[in-house]
């Protein structure tokens, strides 16, 4: 009987039965392979069902199909075809990551408890953390004075919180562009207030490096 693991095809040969009258064979194979590889690169992922392997191989089967001309034969085609179910299993699980996160509830606490867990590093000291505290509190408080309530809602999700962009897109019923652009003119707005206002921004990135 053959299994993924003995099936042996030369990239022409892939190549021609997937893009052949009849690539059943073949697809089926590829995603063998692929549901294989995903079981092996995903295995540190204690959420990751059989059921999502199978999944995620179906949705990278219709991209590697959608892609095939673009392969160069610069290794060998289920290599290839690995690297992009591997992308897709990623860009899934993030999603899945920010799912049942409210955007509301994410991007709408008040300035007293502006700072977030991803910059507020417990093991600096005291003295460390009491400046950044400062710090994100005064960024806080610009945020909400200068930005539009969609910069502010983009650029907590995506800088503060750091959700993909593509989920916040979709939550704000935009495209990756425009949120590009909201964020682009979101900083400019910032920007130009900490300058009003005495504040550097290379002083509050340094405040978050390590001591």
């Amino acid at each position: 009987m053959k299994t993924a693991s003995t099936v042996r095809r030369s990239n022409q040969e892939w190549l021609d039965a997937l893009r052949g009258p009849d690539p059943d064979e073949a697809l089926s194979d590829l995603r063998a392979v692929l549901v294989r590889g995903l079981g092996y690169a995903l295995a540190s992922y204690s959420n990751v069902r059989d059921s999502d392997l199978e999944d995620f191989a179906q949705d990278a089967l219709l991209k590697i199909l959608a892609a095939l001309d673009t392969f160069r034969g610069e290794s060998m085609l289920t290599t290839w075809a690995q690297k992009i179910a591997v992308r897709v299993a990623l860009t899934e699980l993030r999603r899945r990551r920010w799912r049942d996160v409210s955007l509301d509830k994410l991007t709408g606490f008040p300035d007293s408890d502006f700072v977030p867990d991803t910059l507020a590093d417990p093991a600096t000291g005291p003295e460390q953390q009491v400046i950044q505290q400062m710090l994100m509190s005064s960024l806080g408080r610009l945020i909400n004075e200068e930005l539009t309530e969609r910069q502010r809602q983009a650029m907590i999700a995506v800088r503060i919180h750091g959700m993909p962009l593509e989920e916040v897109a979709r939550r704000m019923d935009t495209n990756r562009n425009a949120l590009y652009k909201l964020l682009h003119d979101a900083r400019q707005r910032l920007k130009k207030r900490m300058v009003a206002d005495g504040m550097s921004s290379e002083d509050f990135l340094s405040a978050f490096q390590a001591q």
